[in-house]
């Protein structure tokens, strides 16, 4: 009978297990088929040019979103997780975080400007689209990112699909009654992202009073400023191959790639809630994954979700190049020679996310530091000597490859190393304790 309550007790955590992620999956796939129909408008509302530059500000946005709040959405999500009542205090952290922040957003934004974009892109539509990435859509996913933490995934998924038929809206609107301008459409993008974000907070972020208490975000600053540097280099080597594309090829070769790379996004929707699950399962139970069986079988099947994703996708466009416009037609060709990218890409992402579960954030970030250099330089030879676009796009598959076993590397042999520091920092993030702060 006891061995039986057992089997019942798995089976019942594994039937919630598979709800949760259901939901979020729900969340991915609404806004899977959003996001192609907001990316169908503008990939063809806008030149391909402009759409380059669109696409480029829009990372560079991405990436100063991760500087604003010194990280501290991280002990805010880890506060949703295990000490809920202090969601409300973490959050006053957070907004108090997020004003000092703004200046060095501001300087960081000035930078990329001048080194990237000055003579391309008016500063207007510059400074309309980082607003709509920093402030805007960085406060929907803060929503989501807490809502996730409480476990409360079907209002994640509401948020997420909500925010992104919002934003395919604007673009849909956009392509029919505006005049195809880039200033025009940052505008729209800044506001559709500002209604999308007002809807979050208002409709489902937790009511709680906020409070500052200052010793407890001392407390936990070391923590935030990892995880915000992890970001930035995670993200900043996500997107500098846009950047290093747009200065090194200009606007066209940017929007083809950009293009191309956005198909390539949508693989990536169903494994970043599959990520999510991850990380909650590595921050309750730690001694999970110990077996490499497990951590193969995991890898395996996040690279065949992948490109069995990019193979429908590349096939169906080889098929009706046209089907998802004029523009994208110009990039169609190309997706299949990068069929291997999405896999190693997004194991990349994976296994960055396993060692922030694991508490390990000062070495995750030295990790995306040494992979962002070495993508740097690899993309910089790549785009020199082979200076056709079929060429290069293919030797993408090399260079992710490459990213990958560096990143697989080091981020097991972190995962493994214990230490008297790694201890303590792991059992911080155990439910078990009390919040008694």
């Amino acid at each position: 009978m006891q061995r039986f309550a057992v089997w019942i007790e798995r089976l019942k955590g594994n039937l919630n297990l598979l709800r949760d992620y259901a939901s979020l999956l729900g969340g991915s796939a609404g806004r899977l088929v959003l996001s192609l129909a907001y990316f169908v408008s503008i990939a063809n509302g806008l030149s391909v040019g402009d759409f380059g530059l669109f696409a480029t500000a829009s990372a560079t946005g991405i990436v100063l979103s991760r500087i604003a709040g010194f990280g501290f959405v991280s002990p805010l999500y880890r506060v949703a997780t295990v000490r809920r009542r202090l969601v409300g205090t973490y959050t006053a952290g957070l907004i108090v975080a997020f004003i000092l922040s703004l200046p060095l957003v501001a300087i960081a934004a000035a930078g990329f400007y001048v080194a990237f974009f000055e003579g391309e892109m008016s500063i207007g539509a510059f400074a309309a689209v980082v607003l709509a990435e920093v402030v805007f859509w960085r406060a929907l996913e803060v929503v989501v990112i807490v809502n996730n933490g409480l476990e409360r995934f079907m209002r994640g998924a509401i948020i997420v699909i909500a925010g992104s038929a919002i934003r395919a809206v604007a673009a849909v609107g956009f392509v029919m009654i505006g005049d195809g301008s880039l200033v025009q459409w940052a505008l729209a993008y800044a506001g559709a992202n500002a209604i999308a974000a007002g809807f979050a907070v208002i409709a489902y972020y937790p009511r709680q009073r906020l409070h500052l208490r200052p010793t407890l975000y001392l407390a936990r600053w070391r923590d935030s400023v990892s995880v915000a540097s992890a970001e930035i280099i995670f993200y900043l080597q996500s997107e500098l191959d846009k950047l290093l594309v747009l200065s090194l090829g200009g606007p066209q070769m940017a929007g083809i790639y950009a293009i191309l790379m956005r198909l390539i996004d949508l693989t990536a929707l169903p494994i970043r809630s599959f990520n999510t699950m991850v990380v909650q399962k590595l921050m309750r139970t730690p001694e999970w994954l110990t077996q490499w069986r497990i951590r193969w079988g995991i890898e395996a099947a996040v690279a065949a979700v992948s490109v069995a994703g990019l193979a429908f996708l590349g096939g169906f466009l080889h098929v009706f190049p046209t089907a998802l416009g004029k523009n994208v037609a110009e990039a169609a060709p190309l997706v299949l020679l990068a069929l291997l990218v999405p896999a190693f890409r997004n194991l990349v992402e994976y296994e960055s996310e396993l060692l922030y579960a694991r508490g390990r954030t000062g070495i995750r970030a030295m990790i995306l530091a040494v992979v962002g250099l070495i993508k740097a330089a690899l993309l910089i030879v790549l785009l020199r000597a082979a200076p056709q676009t079929e060429t290069w796009i293919f030797g993408l598959n090399g260079l992710f490859l490459v990213l990958w076993i560096v990143s697989a590397a080091a981020t097991y042999a972190a995962f493994d190393w214990t230490g008297p520091r790694v201890a303590r920092s792991a059992a911080r993030l155990t439910p078990a304790q009390q919040p008694g702060e």
